[in-house]
């Protein structure tokens, strides 16, 4: 009833107060009464509701470097506006959702079959989870820690669709402790937490080294920004309320950061071509002298090597601030996770396996029957499973 009088229909508070008078007269034969005394009695219950939306917040962000007297680009008198949600206070909501119950591991595990082979399943179950908690196990503050692996993702969309054509860049947010299962049924456990900022600029101007290095680090400073009130959690335990109602004393982790090439390219601080995994160039995806990417190994080149030569031979952009440097045991090569959407079943399966099955079916059949082959996959692809 409150969430019909309040969001949907959006009473005014006089009406209310009529509706439960008429309501409460009702019933008095009945011995009954009204769902709510008054508008006031209506809002206490929706106030006590423990979860709920966390209030947005908004700031301007803009050039901090030196600006020409004259001939400036317009983007480095711009101010931008960077809006977000706290993201303490939804990881706090997430621990304590009563609906992830028995949906949720608080410490890593790993599971065997018989045969001896590890089975993985949920996020906690992976090598990273275990690995980190050895890490904090030698640090006194952070025994007996329940881990939240911090999972974030994002990509820059664009809405078309009666809003004229609008780039939006939304930044998400999870946990690890939550169940894979939980997460494919969309119950809740990935949140919206920032739209970032996209500056735009002339055809001309767009491609300049400044204008690049401008988004580059308007990017990294606003996920430093954004992620800021999750530092503290980072380094020292904070009690929170779990899903089964408990309390426990709680660290936080940045552990995973999900998005395609481009995104994983701008959060590593590398260039077009390069991998943000390996070393290794594309010429010589095989060569023996690459290793795998790492903070400590950027971090190296970057006090070791000239800014050309660290553009040149290890593609690594060394003149940008990266968020993870705010962060305690943060390694954006080791986060990177790939975005299954864009990369795989859009990238490997429909621009590449697709593609290459058409090509194929025209050089072994000619055009025609390859044409005619590939319409009746299509409408076998079309066509209602029965079950």
């Amino acid at each position: 009833m409150a969430e019909f009088l309040f969001t949907r229909n959006q009473m005014p508070q006089v009406q209310v107060d009529t509706l439960m008078q008429l309501w409460a007269a009702s019933m008095l034969p009945h011995n009954g009464h009204a769902p709510f005394t008054d508008h006031r009695d209506l809002h206490q219950v929706i106030d006590a509701i423990p979860l709920g939306d966390i209030p947005w917040q908004s700031v301007q962000v803009q050039h901090s470097g030196e600006i020409p007297e004259n001939g400036a680009p317009s983007w480095m008198r711009k101010s931008y506006d960077l809006w977000f949600c706290d993201p303490n206070a939804i990881v706090k909501n997430l621990l304590s959702n009563p609906d992830f119950n028995n949906h949720f591991d608080y410490v890593p595990y790993r599971e065997f079959e018989p045969s001896g082979q590890c089975w993985w399943e949920n996020m906690m179950s992976g090598n990273w989870a275990w690995n980190h908690m050895d890490t904090l196990a030698g640090e006194p503050n952070m025994h007996g820690a329940m881990l939240v692996p911090i999972v974030l993702g994002s990509n820059k969309t664009m809405v078309s669709v009666a809003t004229g054509q609008n780039d939006y860049y939304p930044l998400y947010l999870s946990i690890g402790n939550i169940h894979n299962n939980v997460h494919r049924a969309h119950q809740n456990s990935l949140m919206l937490i920032a739209f970032l900022a996209i500056p735009k600029m002339d055809c001309e101007n767009e491609d300049t080294a400044k204008f690049r290095k401008f988004r580059w680090q308007l990017f990294h400073s606003s996920l430093a920004h954004i992620l800021s009130s999750l530092h503290p959690g980072m380094s020292k335990l904070k009690v929170q309320q779990c899903p089964d109602g408990h309390f426990r004393r709680a660290v936080y982790a940045l552990a995973a950061y999900i998005a395609d090439y481009p995104e994983q390219i701008l959060l590593s601080c590398l260039m077009q071509g390069w991998c943000p995994l390996c070393t290794a160039v594309s010429t010589n995806l095989e060569g023996s002298d690459s290793i795998p990417q790492s903070r400590a190994h950027a971090e190296y080149c970057i006090h070791a090597f000239a800014l050309a030569e660290l553009w040149d031979q290890y593609g690594i952009v060394g003149d940008l601030t990266p968020f993870m440097n705010n962060f305690p045991h943060a390694d954006i090569y080791k986060m990177l996770m790939p975005d299954l959407l864009h990369q795989i079943i859009k990238g490997v399966f429909k621009d590449h396996l697709v593609s290459w099955v058409g090509e194929y079916l025209k050089v072994t059949h000619g055009e025609a029957e390859a044409n005619r082959i590939l319409d009746d996959i299509d409408r076998r692809l079309s066509r209602p499973v029965l079950r």
